[in-house]
């Protein structure tokens, strides 16, 4: 049997149920808590995607550019001046002294000098220039396959440049274009020119570096010879020295057919 108290809570009159002193009072039972919303992790420092390595080309190393040289078969060191043209008036000349060929001419001149009886078609020369007087487009260089005055020649300017022509009986036809070069010196200077020559095509080398190639079939043979050329107003002088002459055996490789 229950029991009940009045209780005086705060000037409130209570009624209190009173339970048996055995009983169990009753546990509120609590509502679920709502799932927490998750909150997003902020990262600081994101991980980058890992790029893709660049691919560097490895290349081969430089062709051959003088395959087949042979031999020394000639060597000038320019002792004999009846070896070469030689020359003197008021407008220029060639002379050989202490082991040198000097040209020198005044402006607007052109002079060359070959050397006699050298017919050469397949070869490799090597001849030194020392450039000690001119500037701009003042000119010399390397006479190749001379017969009379049917020539090519490769041109080395006093303003840093090369380049190819070849000579018809006084008609200049530009075979290679005006190129720049770093191995073609002006005055006063010092350049080692080589020429390659098998067959139809002529390669030129300034300090054992290759500069271009050309291929012509006008002329398949002839002499060897140096010039030097004044194009403006002033005098040009060059010596040269040192000529040696090698065998050359290689057969230029033909043309793949198209299928």
């Amino acid at each position: 049997m229950k029991r009940f108290h009045l209780l005086l809570l705060s000037g409130l009159l209570l009624l209190v149920a009173c339970l048996p002193l055995n009983a169990t009072l009753p546990t509120a039972t609590l509502p679920p808590a709502e799932a927490a919303t998750q909150t997003p992790t902020v990262v600081w420092f994101p991980a980058s995607a890992t790029p893709t390595l660049l691919a560097i080309p490895t290349y081969t190393a430089t062709p051959e550019m003088s395959p087949g040289i042979g031999k020394l078969t000639l060597s000038d060191d320019f002792s004999d001046d009846g070896l070469w043209d030689t020359a003197a008036s008021d407008n220029g000349s060639a002379a050989i002294s202490r082991n040198r060929l000097t040209l020198a001419v005044q402006p607007g001149y052109y002079l060359s000098s070959i050397r006699r009886e050298l017919p050469l078609s397949d070869f490799y020369a090597e001849i030194t220039a020392h450039p000690s007087l001119c500037r701009g487009e003042d000119n010399y260089g390397v006479i190749v396959r001379a017969v009379g005055s049917y020539f090519y020649r490769f041109v080395l300017t006093c303003d840093r440049q090369v380049r190819a022509e070849r000579v018809n009986g006084g008609t200049k036809l530009p075979i290679y274009e005006p190129v720049a070069s770093g191995d073609a010196p002006g005055a006063p200077g010092e350049v080692r020119i080589g020429i390659w020559a098998v067959g139809s095509e002529m390669r030129l080398f300034l300090n054992g570096r290759y500069q271009f190639s050309m291929t012509d079939k006008s002329f398949p043979s002839g002499a060897l010879g140096v010039y030097v050329r004044s194009a403006g107003d002033t005098p040009v002088t060059v010596t040269f020295s040192e000529l040696k002459i090698y065998a050359v055996h290689y057969t230029l490789p033909t043309a793949t057919p198209l299928p």
